[in-house]
C-alpha cells in the first residue's frame, strides 16, 4: 500500500504509524533514548512512574516496528542497551515541537478540565 490513503480505513500505514506514537509511554521512552544508547535500568530511573514491565513491553513493539534496536553485550553480567534505529530518530523533530507545545499550553489544558462539570453515569 502507498504512503498516502484514507487516514480513516483501519489499515492505513499513516494510522497505524499514529497509534503506535499516540500510545502513553512511547513518546517518553524515544525521547528519553535521544541521547544515545541507555540501559534498561536507566530508563526506568529516567522515567518517572513506568513500570519495568511496561517499560519492556514498549520497548519490544518499538524494536517490533523499526523504531528502536537492543543491542546485547556478551559480558558477564550481561549487558543490553537500547538505541533509536535512524527510524526512531526521524521523531525526535516532532516530539521536541509536541513538548514544546504542551509546555506553552499545558496549563490552559489543565484549567480547561478543571473547569469542566464532571460526568456522572448510570
Amino acid at each position: 500500500m502507498s504512503g498516502s490513503c484514507d487516514f480513516f480505513l483501519a489499515d492505513c500505514p499513516g494510522r497505524l504509524a499514529v497509534e503506535l506514537i499516540a500510545d502513553k509511554w512511547t513518546v517518553v521512552v524515544l525521547a528519553g533514548l535521544s541521547a544515545g544508547p541507555v540501559r534498561h535500568g536507566e530508563l526506568v530511573e529516567l522515567i518517572g512512574g513506568i513500570s519495568r514491565k511496561v517499560l519492556t513491553q514498549t520497548l519490544r513493539r518499538l524494536e517490533s516496528h523499526g523504531l528502536v534496536r537492543r543491542q546485547a553485550y556478551a559480558e558477564a553480567p550481561p549487558r543490553v542497551e537500547y538505541e533509536l534505529t535512524p527510524l526512531g530518530a526521524t521523531l525526535i523533530e516532532p516530539i521536541h515541537v509536541l513538548t514544546e507545545w504542551a509546555r506553552e499550553h499545558g496549563d490552559a489544558v489543565l484549567d480547561a478540565v478543571s473547569t469542566q462539570p464532571v460526568a456522572r453515569h448510570g
